[in-house]
Protein backbone atom coordinates (compact mmCIF):
# COMPACT_ATOMS: atom_id res chain seq x y z
CA UNK A 1 0.00 0.00 0.00
CA UNK A 2 2.93 2.21 0.67
CA UNK A 3 4.32 2.14 -2.38
CA UNK A 4 1.03 2.94 -4.44
CA UNK A 5 0.70 6.05 -2.17
CA UNK A 6 4.20 7.33 -2.53
CA UNK A 7 4.20 6.56 -5.75
CA UNK A 8 0.74 8.67 -6.33
CA UNK A 9 1.86 11.60 -4.54
CA UNK A 10 5.18 11.54 -6.43
CA UNK A 11 3.11 11.56 -9.64
CA UNK A 12 0.94 14.44 -8.66
CA UNK A 13 4.18 16.58 -7.47
CA UNK A 14 5.41 15.59 -11.38
CA UNK A 15 1.92 16.79 -12.58
CA UNK A 16 2.07 19.73 -10.79
CA UNK A 17 6.02 20.74 -12.07
CA UNK A 18 4.86 20.30 -15.53
CA UNK A 19 1.62 22.28 -14.86
CA UNK A 20 4.17 24.88 -13.44
CA UNK A 21 6.07 24.60 -16.60
CA UNK A 22 3.69 25.40 -18.55
CA UNK A 23 2.61 28.79 -17.02
CA UNK A 24 5.89 30.08 -17.03
CA UNK A 25 7.47 28.98 -20.43
CA UNK A 26 4.40 28.63 -22.72
CA UNK A 27 1.62 30.95 -20.92
CA UNK A 28 3.55 33.28 -19.04
CA UNK A 29 2.78 36.33 -20.79
CA UNK A 30 -1.31 35.67 -20.57
CA UNK A 31 -2.74 38.18 -17.94
CA UNK A 32 -4.32 35.61 -16.35
CA UNK A 33 -0.70 33.10 -15.90
CA UNK A 34 1.64 36.78 -14.54
CA UNK A 35 -1.01 37.83 -12.22
CA UNK A 36 -1.33 34.76 -10.20
CA UNK A 37 2.54 34.94 -9.89
CA UNK A 38 2.29 38.32 -8.84
CA UNK A 39 3.65 40.56 -11.78
CA UNK A 40 2.36 43.80 -11.49
CA UNK A 41 1.70 44.33 -15.49
CA UNK A 42 2.32 43.26 -19.18
CA UNK A 43 5.49 45.16 -19.40
CA UNK A 44 6.59 43.22 -16.60
CA UNK A 45 5.76 40.11 -17.54
CA UNK A 46 7.66 40.68 -21.29
CA UNK A 47 10.40 41.53 -18.77
CA UNK A 48 10.78 39.16 -17.16
CA UNK A 49 9.67 36.55 -19.64
CA UNK A 50 13.23 34.86 -20.30
CA UNK A 51 13.75 34.21 -16.65
CA UNK A 52 10.11 32.75 -16.44
CA UNK A 53 11.02 30.45 -19.20
CA UNK A 54 14.27 29.29 -17.68
CA UNK A 55 12.77 28.87 -14.49
CA UNK A 56 10.20 26.62 -15.88
CA UNK A 57 12.25 24.55 -17.61
CA UNK A 58 13.68 23.83 -14.22
CA UNK A 59 10.61 22.30 -12.72
CA UNK A 60 9.82 20.44 -16.53
CA UNK A 61 13.25 18.84 -15.82
CA UNK A 62 12.77 17.89 -11.67
CA UNK A 63 8.71 16.17 -12.64
CA UNK A 64 10.62 14.05 -15.28
CA UNK A 65 13.42 13.42 -12.94
CA UNK A 66 10.98 11.80 -10.54
CA UNK A 67 8.88 10.31 -13.58
CA UNK A 68 11.70 8.59 -15.14
CA UNK A 69 12.32 7.16 -11.77
CA UNK A 70 8.94 6.12 -10.85
CA UNK A 71 9.33 4.26 -14.32
CA UNK A 72 12.68 2.43 -13.00
CA UNK A 73 11.02 1.92 -9.57
CA UNK A 74 8.30 -0.18 -10.87
CA UNK A 75 10.29 -1.81 -13.83
CA UNK A 76 12.51 -3.80 -11.55
CA UNK A 77 12.22 -5.80 -8.88
CA UNK A 78 13.65 -5.11 -5.25
CA UNK A 79 16.99 -4.42 -5.08
CA UNK A 80 17.86 -4.50 -8.79
CA UNK A 81 19.52 -1.66 -9.95
CA UNK A 82 16.46 -0.36 -11.54
CA UNK A 83 14.55 -0.65 -8.15
CA UNK A 84 17.64 1.10 -6.61
CA UNK A 85 18.22 4.01 -9.48
CA UNK A 86 14.36 4.56 -9.34
CA UNK A 87 14.45 5.45 -5.74
CA UNK A 88 17.22 7.61 -6.40
CA UNK A 89 16.34 9.54 -8.72
CA UNK A 90 12.70 9.72 -7.43
CA UNK A 91 13.91 11.03 -3.76
CA UNK A 92 16.34 13.56 -5.34
CA UNK A 93 13.55 14.82 -7.36
CA UNK A 94 10.99 15.21 -4.99
CA UNK A 95 13.80 16.35 -2.35
CA UNK A 96 14.95 19.12 -5.05
CA UNK A 97 11.44 20.67 -5.14
CA UNK A 98 11.01 20.86 -1.78
CA UNK A 99 14.03 22.27 -1.42
CA UNK A 100 12.66 24.63 -3.90
CA UNK A 101 9.49 25.36 -1.98
CA UNK A 102 11.80 26.33 1.20
CA UNK A 103 14.33 28.87 -0.95
CA UNK A 104 10.64 30.57 -2.04
CA UNK A 105 9.83 30.94 1.33
CA UNK A 106 13.09 32.44 2.32
CA UNK A 107 11.68 35.21 0.16
CA UNK A 108 8.92 36.65 1.85
CA UNK A 109 5.80 36.05 4.13
CA UNK A 110 3.60 36.41 0.77
CA UNK A 111 5.33 33.46 -1.02
CA UNK A 112 3.87 30.88 1.60
CA UNK A 113 0.98 29.68 -0.11
CA UNK A 114 2.73 29.35 -3.24
CA UNK A 115 5.80 27.32 -1.32
CA UNK A 116 3.36 25.31 0.27
CA UNK A 117 1.21 24.36 -3.26
CA UNK A 118 5.12 23.61 -4.81
CA UNK A 119 6.33 21.64 -1.53
CA UNK A 120 3.76 19.91 -0.02
CA UNK A 121 3.13 16.82 -2.60
CA UNK A 122 6.71 15.97 -2.84
CA UNK A 123 7.29 16.55 0.64
CA UNK A 124 4.56 13.55 1.25
CA UNK A 125 5.62 11.46 -1.57
CA UNK A 126 9.09 11.91 0.02
CA UNK A 127 8.30 10.71 3.31
CA UNK A 128 6.04 8.01 1.85
CA UNK A 129 8.86 7.28 -0.20
CA UNK A 130 11.74 6.70 2.61
CA UNK A 131 8.83 3.73 3.81
CA UNK A 132 9.13 1.76 0.66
Amino acid sequence: MIPILATVFAGLAALLHVYIFVMESVQWTQPRIWKRFGVPDQATADATKPMAYNQGFYNLFLAVGAIIGLALFWAGGPGTVADVAGRTLVLFSLASMVAAALVLITTGSKYLRPALIQGTLPLIGFVLFLFV
